[in-house]
Formats: structure tokens, sequence, C-alpha cells
């Protein structure tokens, strides 16, 4: 494991797009100071939550994200940041920063695309570990069987520019 692998890089929603293989939604993260361009697959109804707060939409009820960001802040939690923190078989992994009125650090697990809907009602950044992105990079490489895994990764910062 190499030193830099637990840096955080400070990232930011670049697009939210629809794989055309697949019609699933995908979340693309750009790097806020680098070039860091990280796509995380999500399901419709996370990238529905994340779109309408992008949007600034308010439904009429809360939903569950809205829910989650109402008891953290009737139950005097702040948010501090969101962290993708590993991705394992294909699956990412991420985690949730909240500081109690003391100031000690609530961390809870969660998948990346919650994390995300969480973070932009709470107005907290969000951070990828280094690592996430060089195990992202590695699997976009084609593999020595012949066989193409490629995604057009190299594509996709001209659709977020």
């Amino acid at each position: 494991m190499m030193e830099n692998d637990n840096e955080l890089i400070e990232v930011k929603i670049g697009a939210l797009i629809m794989d055309p293989n697949t019609n699933t939604p995908i979340v693309v993260l750009k790097g806020i100071e680098s070039e860091t361009v990280l796509p995380i697959w999500v399901g419709a109804f996370e990238a529905n939550a994340i779109a309408l707060e992008i949007e600034k939409i308010v439904p009429q009820r809360p939903m569950t994200h809205d829910l989650l960001r109402n008891v953290i802040m009737e139950c005097g939690l702040r948010a501090s940041r969101v962290i993708v923190t590993d991705l394992l078989d294909n699956t990412f992994y991420a985690s949730v920063e909240l500081s109690d009125e003391n100031d000690d650090l609530v961390t809870l697990d969660a998948r990346p695309s919650d994390a995300i809907a969480l973070a932009l009602r709470l107005d907290c950044p969000i951070f990828v570990k280094q690592k996430v992105l060089d195990l992202s990079a590695r699997s976009q490489q084609p593999e020595d069987d012949g066989k193409d895994t490629s995604t057009g990764v190299d594509e996709w910062p001209e659709l977020i520019g």
C-alpha cells in the first residue's frame, strides 16, 4: 500500500448522465483542484434524489434523504464531509462524517449515491480517497484476456467540460 492511498481529493458533481449501454445513471465526480474524474453508477431513485437537489426542486413531502437530513439536524449533528472510501469487486463504499455538539466524530457507512445526495442537502464537501481513484483507473484498463472492459472514461471529461 502506498503512502498516498489515504490522501483525500475534494470533488464535486461534474455531471449526472445516463450510460447509453446499460441505461443506468452515472454520477461523475470531478476534482475541484485536479483533473480527477470518477464515474459512479447509481440507482434510478438515488439519481433522482441527487438531480432534485441539484435543481433545487423541493418535493411536496420530504423524501428519504430529506428526512435523514432533518434527523441529523434535529439531533444536533453537523455534517463534516462525505468520503468515497473504497472500491471492492466493482462496488464503491462511502462514509458520512458527522460531528456532535462536543465535536466528537460520528461516522456512518453509506452507499456513495446516498452519501452524495445527503452531502448536497447538508452542504458539506465530498472527498474521494486516492486509492479509490487508483483502483477505478486500474479497473478501466482492458484485461489481458483480449476482452475490452474499457468504459470510455477518456471521453467523459469532454461531456462535463
